[in-house]
Order: structure tokens, then C-alpha cells, then sequence
């Protein structure tokens, strides 16, 4: 299904979202295409909603370069694992966790091919999706240190808000209604 259409067929208790879609992706005039577009695919993969993260990958292969769409794909796989790591060193009260080595691998922060505010930003929304306050901090500090408006951060933020938000509403109409929605 396309996006539009996906967004397009949301119940009316929905209208907020829609209405928020349209101003925030539809009628965008504050990130670039790169930017929105990676933005709106790295959250609709962390959403973990099916149907949204088809729709959302067709479209931003049609909107970004094969390049960028699979830096997206890999900032919402990367933060996936980073923010469960990090929300735990952040919230457990041992402190020795923080001074142990992650043994983590994360070389696709260097790899990925696209702009580097982009990459940042897509993973900052993916963090703010996922709830982790040091991953969001990290990112944050990363784009605003290298020139990136407050602004910027915000309108990233808000549209992983709504996509966020689209997504809980799918998952609901789909235990609402399963035989009216399509996987």
C-alpha cells in the first residue's frame, strides 16, 4: 500500500496525525528531501509496524538515492541495538557497567555513505523513538555541534513523532479490526 494511502485511511480519531503528516511531510519546508525522507524511513522501520514500514520504504526508494535509503535502513538497525544498550547503562545504578568496553560493532556510523548531519539526525529520531536519553544526547550534541539548527533537531523530531504515532494506531486497528486491515 502507499504511504499517502496508509495515511490517507486513518480513523477519524486519528485526524490530529493526518493533519500533522500533511503540514510536517507533505507540504515540508524545513529539511531537506534527504533529511525528511531518511527521517521517515528510520522511523517507520523502528515503529515495528509492518504495513507502515512498507509504505514507507516504497516511497523513500523513490525519493532517495539507493545510497541514502540504505544509510536509513542502517541508522534504524544500528540505533536498534544502541538504544537498548545505552537506555540500560543509563538507567542501571552500577557504575561499572559505563566503564566496561560495549564490544559492540558500529561501523556503519562511519560507513554509511550519506551525509553525516543526515545519518545523525536519522539517528537521533530513531533514539527519540526508542526512548533512550543518552543516545539522544549524543546525537544531538553531534549535529548541533557541527552547525545543525535547533530548529532543524526539533523538525526532525517532530515528524519521528507522528510516524511514531501513525504506527500505534495501525498496531491498534489491527487488534481492533484484524479482519479489516491488510498485513
Amino acid at each position: 500500500m502507499q504511504l499517502d494511502q496508509l495515511i490517507d485511511g486513518l480513523p477519524v480519531y486519528a485526524k490530529d496525525l493526518k493533519l500533522n503528516y500533511s503540514s510536517l511531510v507533505r507540504q515540508n519546508q524545513e529539511l531537506t528531501p534527504q533529511q525528511l525522507w531518511g527521517t521517515v524511513v528510520a522511523s517507520a522501520i523502528a515503529t515495528r509496524n509492518p504495513e507502515l514500514t512498507e509504505a514507507a520504504l516504497e516511497e523513500g526508494a523513490k525519493q532517495l538515492s539507493a545510497q541514502a535509503l540504505d544509510a536509513a535502513k542502517a541508522a534504524a538497525a544500528v540505533m536498534g541495538m544502541n538504544n537498548i544498550y545505552y537506555r540500560f547503562l543509563h538507567l542501571t545504578s552500577n557504575e561499572k557497567y559505563s566503564t566496561l568496553p560495549s564490544r559492540l560493532r558500529m561501523n556503519v556510523m562511519r560507513t554509511h555513505g550519506v551525509d553525516h548531519n543526515d545519518f545523525e539526525l536519522w539517528s537521533l529520531a530513531v533514539s527519540a523513538i526508542n526512548g533512550c536519553g543518552k543516545c539522544v544526547d549524543s546525537h544531538e550534541k553531534v549535529v548541533r555541534e557541527k552547525g545543525v539548527s535547533e530548529e532543524t533537531v526539533l523538525a526532525v523530531v517532530r515528524v519521528a513523532s507522528i510516524v511514531h504515532a501513525i504506527g500505534a494506531v495501525l498496531d491498534a486497528e489491527r487488534v481492533a479490526q484484524p479482519e479489516a486491515v491488510a498485513v
